[in-house]
C-alpha cells in the first residue's frame, strides 16, 4: 500500500511501504510495527521535549506496545525512514461525528525530527494520514497545534487547514477523571 501515490518514487506493496520524494532520495513511509516501538517511544519523547511538556509526558514502550499493537488497539502510528534513519512519525485515531453521521480521523502527533524538516515530509505524513482515513470512510480529518508553535501553524494555513477559534479543548486528567463520580455528587446543582 503506498501512502502517496503522486510522490512516491518506489513501492514494495507487501512491506507496506512507500518511498516519497524528499531530501536526498526520499523517505520510506509507512505503517510502524511491534519493533518500532523503541524509535516511536523516543520520538515521543523528543516532541514532548519540542513542546516543553516533557513533564506530562508518561508513555513507555510497554503502554505504547499495548494500546498501538495489543487487542483492540486504540491507535494507529506511521513511521517514516529516510536512508533508514528514523525520521518521524504520525499518530492517529477514529472519531465519530454525529452531524456528519460519520467517523473522522483525529490526529495525535505528526513529528519530524529536526534535520529532516523543510523536505516535505510533514505533508508526506498528513498525507498518509489522510490516505488511511478515507480508506476507512472518514469524512475529516482534524489535529491540534499549540498557539506558540507559528511555523506549524502556517504550515497547517497552508495546507488550507481551518483554526476552529470557537471550539475549545477540555481535558481531565487520569485522577480527575477517576473521581468524576464523586465530582458529580458534590457539584452544585446545575441552574438553566
Amino acid at each position: 500500500m503506498c501512502f502517496n501515490s503522486k510522490e512516491c518514487t518506489s513501492r514494495t506493496a507487501s512491506a507496506g511501504t512507500c518511498t516519497c520524494g524528499g531530501a536526498e532520495g526520499g523517505f520510506e513511509i509507512r505503517e510502524a510495527t511491534l519493533a518500532d516501538i523503541p524509535a516511536v517511544a523516543a520520538l515521543v519523547q523528543e516532541l514532548a521535549a519540542f513542546e516543553n511538556l516533557h513533564h506530562e509526558c508518561e508513555e513507555t514502550p510497554l503502554l505504547l506496545s499495548k494500546h498501538l499493537f495489543g487487542p483492540g488497539a486504540a491507535a494507529t502510528a506511521l513511521i517514516a525512514h529516510h536512508r533508514q534513519n528514523v525520521a518521524g512519525i504520525a499518530v492517529w485515531y477514529r472519531t465519530f461525528s454525529t452531524f456528519l453521521g460519520r467517523p473522522g480521523a483525529f490526529v495525535e502527533d505528526l513529528y519530524v525530527r529536526p534535520q529532516f524538516r523543510k523536505h516535505g515530509l510533514g505533508r508526506q505524513l498528513l498525507t498518509a494520514v489522510a490516505q488511511q482515513a478515507q480508506r476507512q470512510g472518514c469524512a475529516r480529518l482534524e489535529w491540534r497545534t499549540l498557539k506558540w508553535n507559528e511555523t506549524a501553524l502556517g504550515f497547517y494555513k497552508n495546507l488550507g487547514a481551518e483554526v476552529l477559534a470557537e471550539w475549545t479543548t477540555l481535558r481531565l486528567d487520569a485522577s480527575h477523571l477517576f473521581d468524576l463520580p464523586n465530582a458529580v455528587k458534590t457539584a452544585a446543582p446545575c441552574k438553566l
